[in-house]
């Protein structure tokens, strides 16, 4: 059998608010990447040229489209009608798949692109390309079972599962969530999903966790606490709640902090959390460009328990307390519940935070920081692994 000389694999990003597909879509590509492998990922994300490509990796950028409601999207940038943005990036993606010619397309989360813009590539890649594999990519959790079971009934998206892929990977464990039994999978269609398990980050090491920690002045002795709000956009409130329990307890908190606000908050309120983190000699910034490094030098994170979020913590083995945000959809609490059982963190109710609840919850996880990282150690992330076996598995039909 011939060798294939070059494998174009294809992603797809949908998102343009937020950090969690692009991240993940280029946690993948770097692991996948390499001198026989060409990557190209279709992203809607602003800030995909922030990230550092490895070589063979690159990026098309398809307009930004922002979520309004469930089913109205607004473009980000440019002034046009919505539906005139959508016809843009439906032909970027059709054109791009049709000049690449990907052996493999792996879609990120949504089986049918936003508003239906993938299912011609789809269909195209079907009946032009019928030896290209294509794969969609699912998180651990979507949302609650009710509330994607009606949206895929609606889209029509089981059919389309069965007819135009060869392949469902789960970022996630099945005995931890089973979206096969909450999202009420055709039995036809199991023998097409596979579980890889969590998607691990590269792990730094002890050198770095020092550089890190002084290049902010935390001492080796000093407890340091990274507060992150992701992408930002709906972080405000995680932040100005970790802000009030320095309001209720001014003097009597032994922690030195680094608040993430992250890019897509408004440039106001990060100026005003700015401006009260500053009494208390806590440093904000709206971006890193390496999340892992700073989790790495933290003795805590605290978080809304995104999914990207949630594997650089256990990555970096750093004991975690989340706050998950409940819309507009439970995915942060139904991931923070089910891991609290495998005593890999720890959470708070969004409705439940007050500035005492809050100090409690810090204190009682540092007091147990070691238990928390022996169970993380026990914990595999085989997700990256397992990718790559299966992409070795397509490889070798060609």
């Amino acid at each position: 059998m011939p060798e294939h000389p070059i494998y174009n694999i294809l992603m797809y990003s949908h998102d343009t608010y937020g950090l969690g597909h692009i991240r993940r879509s280029m946690a993948i590509a770097n692991h996948l990447s390499g001198k026989e492998v060409n990557i190209l990922i279709l992203t809607g994300s602003p800030i995909a040229g922030r990230f550092t490509l490895p070589e063979q990796v690159d990026f098309v950028r398809i307009p930004g489209m922002i979520k309004k409601t469930n089913d109205e999207y607004h473009s980000l940038s440019i002034r046009i009608d919505p539906n005139q943005a959508l016809h843009i990036r439906k032909n970027i993606i059709a054109a791009t798949a049709e000049a690449f010619q990907p052996d493999l397309f792996i879609v990120d989360k949504e089986p049918l692109g936003l508003k239906k813009e993938v299912l011609p590539t789809l269909q195209w890649l079907r009946n032009s390309l019928p030896n290209t594999k294509t794969v969609l990519g699912l998180r651990d959790v979507l949302d609650e079972s009710a509330v994607v079971c009606k949206d895929w009934k609606n889209k029509d998206v089981y059919r389309y599962l069965e007819e135009l892929y060869d392949e469902i990977w789960v970022y996630g464990n099945q005995d931890i969530y089973d979206p096969i039994r909450e999202y009420k999978i055709p039995a036809a269609l199991e023998p097409k999903i596979r579980f890889t398990g969590y998607i691990p980050r590269k792990q730094w090491s002890d050198k770095v966790r020092k550089k890190i920690r002084k290049r902010y002045r935390i001492l080796d002795e000093d407890t340091f606490i990274l507060v992150t709000a992701g992408g930002g956009g709906d972080g405000c409130e995680l932040l100005n709640h970790y802000l009030s329990m320095h309001d209720f307890f001014p003097t009597s908190l032994p922690f030195k902090s680094l608040m993430i606000t992250g890019p897509f908050m408004p440039k106001s309120s990060r100026e005003k959390i700015k401006k009260r983190a500053q009494q208390y000699g806590i440093k904000s910034q709206p971006f890193h460009p390496n999340m892992e490094q700073l989790i790495a030098a933290a003795d805590l994170v605290i978080s809304m328990g995104g999914y990207n979020t949630i594997c650089e913590i256990l990555s970096q083995q750093t004991p975690a307390l989340i706050i998950p945000r409940e819309t507009p959809r439970k995915e942060q609490l139904i991931r923070a519940e089910k891991l609290k059982e495998q005593g890999l963190i720890d959470y708070l109710p969004w409705q439940q935070v007050s500035a005492q609840l809050l100090r409690d919850k810090i204190i009682t996880i540092l007091n147990k920081h070691d238990s928390y990282q022996d169970n993380i150690r026990s914990f595999e992330l085989s997700g990256l692994d397992i990718m790559r076996e299966r992409v070795d598995h397509f490889r070798n039909l060609l």
